[in-house]
């Protein structure tokens, strides 16, 4: 796979606490000369960036972001008002305390509700799976074809783990046909890049991508 194939699959990533302005239009620049599938930025800045950018990349942002714990209310104003502002893809973190509590029903809710607000942007869901026991995150696969979700995805980024190869095999034999997989936190070198490709996942969430494939060392989500 080429390096240019493999970045038609990045969601090109800045979210630290601290990102400045700079910091996202360098980002955005990249993404445009390298042809990402998005940048994943701020809620905070997705205005800025749509006003600066109009259609020259896709803008993702992350909804309950990095904790989950958020009320579905909360969600749902964050989604409202990122598509008004101008994105175009939502990433939204679970409420992992809902599924260490059993309540696998109330999570699946949760999802379909912020999908019917997004209508055809898509939304991937991010599960956490560091948090998760292998039965969770079967039942987490389910919940999120159920709801009618476009992605499960496997991190934030800021929890204790990141994608790992034996959790994209699992998505991939738990979700159903609809359901595609984002790889995301601790994509650290070409080689993650290309093996989580290969194991079928259509998104990777990162900031390394394009200094890996131009030959820098990196450091990042």
């Amino acid at each position: 796979m080429t390096a240019s194939e493999m970045l038609k699959k990045v969601d090109h990533t800045q979210l630290k606490a601290y990102a400045t302005w700079e910091d996202i239009v360098k980002l955005c620049d990249e993404a445009v000369a390298y042809q990402t599938a998005s940048v994943c930025i701020p809620p905070t800045y997705v205005k800025r960036v749509h006003d600066a950018y109009k259609d020259k990349l896709k803008i993702c942002t992350v909804v309950g972001f990095p904790l989950g714990y958020s009320v579905t209310a909360a969600k749902v104003a964050e989604v409202e008002q990122a598509l008004r502002e101008g994105c175009d893809e939502i990433d939204m973190v679970i409420n992992v305390s809902d599924v260490k509590n059993g309540d696998y029903d109330k999570v699946e809710e949760e999802i379909r509700t912020i999908k019917k607000v997004c209508g055809d942007h898509v939304l991937k869901v991010i599960i956490e799976t560091c948090y998760l026991t292998r039965e969770e995150k079967i039942a987490m696969c389910k919940a999120v074809t159920a709801a009618g979700a476009d992605f499960i995805k496997t991190s934030t980024g800021f929890g204790t783990g990141g994608a790992t190869r034996e959790d994209v095999i699992l998505f991939r034999e738990n979700i159903g046909p609809n359901v595609k997989i984002k790889a995301a936190g601790g994509v650290s070198t070409v080689e993650d890049l290309e093996a989580f490709i290969e194991l079928g996942c259509d998104r990777i969430g990162t900031s390394r991508a394009v200094g890996l494939l131009k030959g820098e060392t990196t450091e990042g989500y």
